[in-house]
């Protein structure tokens, strides 16, 4: 297991008169010693950020065919999922997988991917290399290969 460090930024939108402000994913950073409680990092002009550190980021074996996808892609994500409470985006989970992440947004969350940082990337390629083995697909034979006797009407 290893953990990250998210920051989230809060953008005011005056000319929208339905929403103040959008709340977004900026970046997730390797971990930096020091950890510690989040913190505001950025206040200028309407735009703010929030550092949030030592977000845990595990790997789990049913999910290698979802880390695969991910890093075997030309633009390799992290996936963050993340709510609101008292007025701040709060990121609560880090996922490397796909299908995690889609699962995560089947289920109606907040999600946003940022790039994948490359010591992340280093670290989820070596656990695919060594736990994931493509299920080999069977090919299903047009019915026109079949005997005509052999085929069902």
């Amino acid at each position: 297991m290893k953990s990250v460090a998210v920051v989230m930024q809060r953008r005011e939108t005056p000319q929208n008169r339905w929403q103040t402000e959008v709340w977004e994913l900026v970046g997730v950073l390797p971990e930096s010693p020091g950890g510690g409680e989040p913190r505001k990092i950025v206040d200028v002009r309407g735009t703010s950020q929030w550092l949030y550190p030592q977000l845990p980021v595990a790997l789990h074996r049913d999910e290698a065919e979802g880390y695969y996808l991910n890093v075997s892609t030309d633009n390799p994500r992290v996936f963050v999922l993340w709510r609101m409470e008292e007025e701040r985006a709060v990121p609560k989970y880090v996922t490397l997988s796909y299908d995690e992440a889609s699962r995560w947004m089947d289920a109606g969350e907040q999600v946003d991917s940022a790039p994948m940082p490359p010591e992340l990337y280093a670290w989820v390629g070596e656990y695919v290399e060594a736990n994931y083995r493509p299920e080999p697909k069977k090919r299903i034979k047009p019915r026109s290969f079949l005997h005509p006797k052999d085929r069902v009407r």
